[in-house]
């Protein structure tokens, strides 16, 4: 019996060998300056990434650059079927992929496939434009992105929106698909609007972010930022940063909104929040140079929340930010400052430790073994440290970006 070893050269890494295009024209099937690769394959082809029984194996995902219709096909020199005899058999790597899409949203005929392309300009963004951004290439060219909100059932937006969050699984860690039943996700979907070679107004789409609106007592909402994804093409372009803009703006003109919120965000989504919070709050007067250096108050989480709908956490950090936005670190005693105030508000869970279990001391019970696992004071200094170290380092980050 043929073993897995004797083939190894049959094992290939995912990410290396599939490839994604989006088609705007016939002519890009074969433009390979427009492939681009998935990030991670793990929930497609599990932990290892690999896939067995090939050599020179190009695995194409394909989207129609509007509507986003797909094509799976596979190209080989050889396959392992015939080289072991019958022995060994090669993953059926459409039929992997095929379990991660929606049923009947894909072709594995790439006529077919193609046959959708004509029609591909007639495709028109779904649901209300509530924002545009015009981006200068390097030419001198403009481009031109418009968003657009939609909150509705509408069976061909939800056929959409369903090919659309395929390419999460690729490219966004530990993410699932949203359960497109529930009336209380709303949809923010950004469309770049291009001529085509006729000269004819198309879109393309570049990427979205989903909201859930959750209820809030007695008439209130309060909408969470759940799943962002700009699609590769269309990275490095500031979308990312004017769809969240977009959609702070969309909410913070509603009344019955309390604050917006966002579901357990990346370190890379967290610094990209603080910077649109930092441009926002700088405009306000509480979070005025004057006001910051007078250190943290309830009128800034008032005024930002009123007109902002930020919530108090986050009104925190925007205004560590924006403190040392204006903090002059070559001066000792203003800088010390502040490293003082973030490193109070770190260590405060680790002092409210220390406080509880004093409190159970107190009450005669047994804290031996929850004291064994907090560090003693000099290790919570060290480490009190290396979390500032941390955060000041994203907030400089920030700051250049303000600056730029």
């Amino acid at each position: 019996m043929a073993q897995i070893q004797e083939y190894q050269e049959y094992l290939l890494d995912a990410l290396e060998v599939v490839d994604f295009k989006l088609i705007r024209d016939k002519a890009d099937i074969n433009n390979d300056a427009l492939i681009f690769h998935p990030v991670m394959a793990h929930q497609i082809f599990g932990e290892t990434e690999t896939i067995f029984g090939y050599q020179d194996l190009h695995v194409r995902v394909l989207y129609t650059a509007g509507p986003l219709h797909i094509y799976l096909g596979v190209e080989y020199g050889s396959r392992v079927n015939e080289v072991s005899g019958g022995e060994m058999n090669a993953d059926d790597v459409v039929a992997t992929i095929a379990q991660s899409l929606p049923d009947g949203c894909y072709f594995i005929n790439l006529e077919e496939f193609l046959k959708t392309l004509d029609k591909a300009d007639k495709f028109q963004p779904f649901g209300e434009k509530i924002g545009e951004y015009r981006r200068s290439s390097d030419d001198g060219s403009e481009r031109l992105f418009e968003i657009y909100q939609c909150d509705y059932k509408v069976q061909s937006f939800l056929k959409f929106f369903a090919r659309l969050q395929t390419f999460i699984l690729w490219f966004v860690d530990a993410a699932s698909y949203i359960d497109t039943d529930d009336a209380q996700w709303c949809y923010f979907v950004c469309y770049e609007k291009y001529k085509n070679s006729d000269g004819q107004y198309q879109y393309a789409t570049a990427g979205y972010t989903t909201v859930y609106e959750y209820y809030a007592y007695p008439q209130n909402k309060r909408p969470r930022i759940s799943q962002m994804m700009v699609l590769p093409p269309f990275q490095k372009l500031g979308l990312a940063t004017h769809l969240v803009e977009t959609i702070y703006k969309y909410y913070q003109s509603q009344k019955n909104v309390v604050d917006i919120t966002v579901e357990d965000p990346s370190e890379d989504f967290q610094r990209l929040r603080n910077f649109v919070d930092a441009r926002f709050c700088k405009e306000l007067k509480s979070f005025s140079r004057a006001e910051i250096v007078k250190g943290f108050s309830k009128e800034m989480v008032r005024e930002a929340r009123e007109t902002l709908k930020l919530n108090p956490r986050q009104v925190r950090k925007v205004y560590e930010l924006l403190r040392l936005y204006y903090t002059n670190v070559n001066d000792d005693k203003e800088y010390r400052n502040y490293r003082l105030e973030v490193k109070k508000r770190l260590n405060a869970v680790y002092y409210k430790q220390l406080k509880d279990l004093k409190k159970m001391e107190r009450n005669k019970m047994d804290t031996e073994m929850m004291r064994a696992q907090l560090p003693n004071m000099k290790q919570r200094l060290e480490q009190l440290q290396e979390e500032y170290a941390v955060v000041e380092k994203d907030y400089k980050s920030t700051i250049a970006k303000l600056n730029a």
